[in-house]
């Protein structure tokens, strides 16, 4: 285990699945945490899925102590009182911009001039959010992604008021916590991964909609080629090494016949019929008779299996 930060005093705002997976993260790395969210129901939710997960865990041979000790370091709690003793906050609340200022705004009325504050927005612009923050030089992005006990990527983003020193503050934090960050040093939609993420699945559904080839064969197509080479290898690493000049060659007549839909229909399409994947029992895949839980099951299995293989890399 990695040494802890100076940082002593970790709140998690958000009692969603993301806030109360992260919250859990900071306790088993030896961080007495602090989860607050607005409406008690939901922290006891919390509290009883945090239990749940760590029994899972220690039944597994996954966890270092025993499962109490572990859950001894982690407060819920209503009060922005909180927030007083705190000198690191990362926000979970709703992608809704003017939520996400009500909240910042009730947190500098009680927090430290010094303590740091981050905002887990996947879409948000980071100096949109911080311009209700006192103080913007401690703010910066801290976007996990899910589920953020089983994916190593955090991505730092620094505003444009945000510190050098708070981005690497918050950098060293998940360092700390086992994680591989990456400081993104201009604030765009979307950040890294998700920018990446989107421009596959783009062309995903461009050659879906054309009828080239059906959901089996596009998502076989990126697990065995491109996705099977991305666990090892970033797409500038893969050009370099088979070579820049093939990669220029191929771009050139290549990126022309890309998709450049700014509209995506077969979303569209498959929302308005309400398929909207494993929460729903449809999307592009049928997930009737437990098929869903199954595929979650799965996914954090290999998941896991393959940050085994990777995470000293």
């Amino acid at each position: 285990m990695l040494e802890k930060t100076a940082i002593q005093h970790p709140v998690v705002a958000g009692a969603g699945t993301m806030g109360v997976t992260l919250a859990r993260i900071f306790a088993q790395r030896g961080y007495q945490v602090t989860l607050w969210n607005r409406r008690t129901p939901s922290l006891d939710k919390a509290k009883a899925r945090i239990a749940g997960d760590l029994a899972d865990l220690a039944a597994r041979g996954l966890l270092a102590e025993d499962p109490a000790q572990v859950a001894a370091r982690l407060s819920y709690t209503t009060d922005f009182a909180v927030f007083q003793q705190a000198d690191f906050v990362i926000e979970n609340i709703a992608e809704d911009l003017d939520a996400k200022h009500a909240f910042f705004q009730q947190v500098c009325r009680h927090i430290s001039p010094t303590a740091l504050l981050t905002t887990n927005t996947s879409g948000l612009r980071v100096t949109d959010v911080a311009r209700e923050v006192e103080h913007p030089e401690r703010f910066c992005g801290m976007h996990w992604w899910n589920p953020p006990d089983l994916m190593p990527l955090v991505e730092i983003t620094q505003g444009e008021a945000t510190s050098q020193e708070t981005a690497q503050a918050v950098y060293d934090l998940a360092l700390s916590l086992e994680k591989k960050p990456i400081l993104v040093k201009k604030d765009i939609l979307g950040i890294v991964g998700n920018r990446l993420q989107y421009a596959v699945m783009r062309e995903a559904l461009h050659i879906l909609a054309m009828g080239a080839a059906g959901p089996e064969e596009i998502d076989a197509a990126m697990k065995y080629g491109p996705g099977f080479r991305y666990a090892v290898l970033g797409p500038l690493e893969t050009a370099d090494l088979g070579g820049v000049d093939i990669f220029q060659t191929v771009s050139d007549y290549l990126l022309p016949d890309l998709s450049a839909d700014q509209r995506s229909q077969v979303l569209h399409d498959l929302t308005d019929a309400g398929r909207l994947g494993v929460k729903t029992g449809r999307g592009f895949y049928d997930y009737a008779d437990g098929a869903g839980e199954a595929a979650r099951q799965r996914r954090d299995r290999l998941f896991a299996q393959l940050w085994e293989i990777l995470k000293d890399q």
